[in-house]
């Protein structure tokens, strides 16, 4: 054999392969740490190639970026938006942004850290408080609300009753004004003591109707400081908020006996129009019930909650299912129906939200996991957005993404939500 024949077999049959193989391993080498800090993988599931599949999607996700981007731009032109804006999709985060002012008067601009009250989506975490205790075996679904808190003027009531609304406990927000008044907070034990003492009336008997009502996850908020003894924000900090790292996220609530301050102290302020202005909505005495709402985040908070959901990390995918579960088997499938702090959208599959309203705030939280797609928007001004622009990038088909996971040791993350 020639040595020039010798050296051609060498590079070929040696020199290229041992030089491939060597290039395959220190691509996946650094893919392996991509893959590592992505957000939606446990560590423990994490496989090198998902990093092709994000390196591939990154052009695809820059154009949907853009795309959404557009969509709230023109938004912020035409209707005066004003809030910030997450999409996620297969666990990537596509797209955040923040439109317009913290506060107008110091024009002080948002930011994704900026956090707001959100209203009635503070529901999904507290009924992930009763969740948690419940796989913890500290309470039961069918337990009786007289256990842990007697006197109640409403026999029958369930802890799955308040989950689902149908308990037909009266709302707080409207019998307090007649036995409480405005000058003064009212408190979770307040709200409880009028209940006791006053007897509002219930709308129906427990489990023979639906009655979206604040009362509801006010009194589950109670029954998680009954059970642990604790303060319902020091729970939410320990078992939500600290291991979740959601650092910008916490509880507000004014305490009994002070005075009502003109503005919340906290977070940023929640904005009404008046005569074409923006005016800083004004604290209220109903701030001192917490559960129904009262939680201040993020953005970027709320997306750790959202992966949170999909990994398993704070309850089992078993009991997780019950949130997305029809509480009300009978309501008419033309018709949202509701789980444990989450409405589920009818003619969807697999699609659960929540939106909320509260004193210059309006947020938006839909997570659509048939598709894998999340999308989150909080605003602190009372202008309405409307929710099918919000779908409308949802269904969205361009520049779809790749799996996320090469491997899936539990199956299609589907499996999460229950068929309606």
């Amino acid at each position: 054999m020639t040595s020039k024949r010798f050296i051609k077999n060498l590079v070929k049959y040696l020199i290229i392969p041992v030089g491939f193989a060597i290039g395959m391993s220190m691509a996946i080498v650094w893919s392996s740490g991509k893959v590592m800090d992505a957000p939606r993988l446990n560590p423990k599931y994490a496989f090198p190639v998902d990093s092709l599949f994000i390196d591939l999607d990154r052009i695809a996700m820059d154009k949907k970026g853009y795309k959404i981007d557009s969509v709230f731009t023109a938004l912020q032109l035409r209707a005066g938006f004003n809030g910030t804006v997450l999409y996620a999709e297969k666990g990537r985060l596509v797209f955040t942004n923040a439109y317009g002012y913290e506060d107008y008067k110091t024009r002080k601009r948002l930011t994704t850290r900026s956090a707001f009250q959100l209203a009635s989506v503070s529901k999904m975490f507290t009924a992930m408080a009763i969740m948690i205790l419940q796989e913890n075996g500290l309470l039961d679904y069918d337990d009786k609300l007289e256990l842990y808190i007697p006197g109640l003027p409403y026999p029958g009531v369930t802890i799955r009753h308040l989950l689902n609304h149908r308990s037909g406990i009266p709302d707080y927000m409207y019998f307090s004004d007649e036995h409480w008044g405005q000058r003064r907070p009212i408190s979770n034990d307040d709200m409880i003591w009028i209940m006791q003492e006053k007897k509002p009336p219930r709308f129906f008997s427990a489990g023979n109707g639906f009655d979206y009502c604040n009362s509801n996850y006010a009194l589950l908020a109670s029954v998680v400081e009954r059970i642990t003894g604790k303060a319902f924000e020091d729970f939410l900090r320990e078992r939500v908020f600290d291991p979740l790292e959601m650092h910008d996220s916490f509880l507000y609530r004014l305490e009994p006996g002070e005075s009502v301050p003109r503005t919340v102290p906290v977070g940023i302020p929640g904005h009404r129009s008046y005569r074409g202005r923006a005016i800083v909505e004004q604290n209220f005495y109903q701030n001192g019930v917490v559960g129904d709402k009262g939680i201040y985040s993020t953005v970027e908070d709320l997306f750790k909650f959202d992966q949170a959901l999909y990994n398993g990390l704070l309850v089992s995918e078993e009991t997780l299912m019950e949130a997305f579960t029809p509480g009300s088997p009978r309501r008419s499938s033309l018709r949202d129906n509701y789980g444990f702090g989450w409405r589920l959208k009818a003619g969807r599959s697999n699609t659960v939200y929540h939106y909320g309203w509260w004193k210059g705030f309006r947020t938006y939280f839909i997570r659509d996991m048939e598709q894998e797609k999340t999308i989150i928007v909080l605003t602190n001004t009372t202008r309405l957005l409307s929710s099918s622009s919000l779908y409308d990038i949802l269904d969205n088909k361009q520049y779809e993404l790749g799996p996320i996971s090469a491997i899936d040791p539990k199956g299609s993350r589907k499996s999460l939500a229950v068929s309606r």
